[in-house]
């Protein structure tokens, strides 16, 4: 009996781990998570790992979703010690490569939230392919794991 408690543990790790992942050809995307909002906060951010496994490139050229105005693809620099953000019109995607999208660097900006973000809460999200085409995922909204060197989640807020 204990061994099965633990196998059915395990099995609602391992699944919680793949819930995040999906495959388009030979795009996979997964670690899909968005930040809780703060209240009245208009935006949110959200942060995703896309893997090329073929012989092409591909472009993230858009991404939308029901749950705000506007969807937009943001990359944060530092300029002369200051954190600037800036709009990227689409994101090239090499064979081979794995781009992801973090805190600090390239992220996706979910602009005018319909309502807010919160902790334990999906939200649906369509990436637009150039070659690939079409694919839409679940974000999972959590706080997600600060592995930009700058400390903290992004706020949302454009600077």
């Amino acid at each position: 009996m204990r061994l099965l408690g633990l196998a059915l543990a395990l099995a609602g790790i391992l699944a919680a781990h793949t819930a995040h992942a999906a495959q388009l050809g030979s795009l996979s995307i997964d670690h899909a998570v968005a930040s809780p909002s703060a209240p009245g906060q208009p935006n949110g951010a959200a942060y995703l790992t896309i893997r090329n496994g073929g012989s092409e490139a591909d472009r993230l050229v858009s991404l939308t979703s029901p749950a705000a105005e506007a969807v937009e693809i943001h990359e944060m620099s530092d300029e002369g010690g200051r954190m600037s953000m800036r709009k990227l019109d689409a994101v090239d995607i090499a064979p081979g490569a794995t781009v992801t999208f973090q805190q600090g660097g390239i992220h996706v900006m979910l602009i005018g939230l319909k309502e807010p973000l919160a902790a334990g809460a999906s939200v649906p999200l369509t990436l637009n392919f150039e070659k690939a085409g079409s694919l839409t995922i679940e974000l999972s909204v959590e706080k997600p794991a600060d592995h930009s060197g700058h400390g903290g989640a992004h706020d949302g807020q454009m600077h």
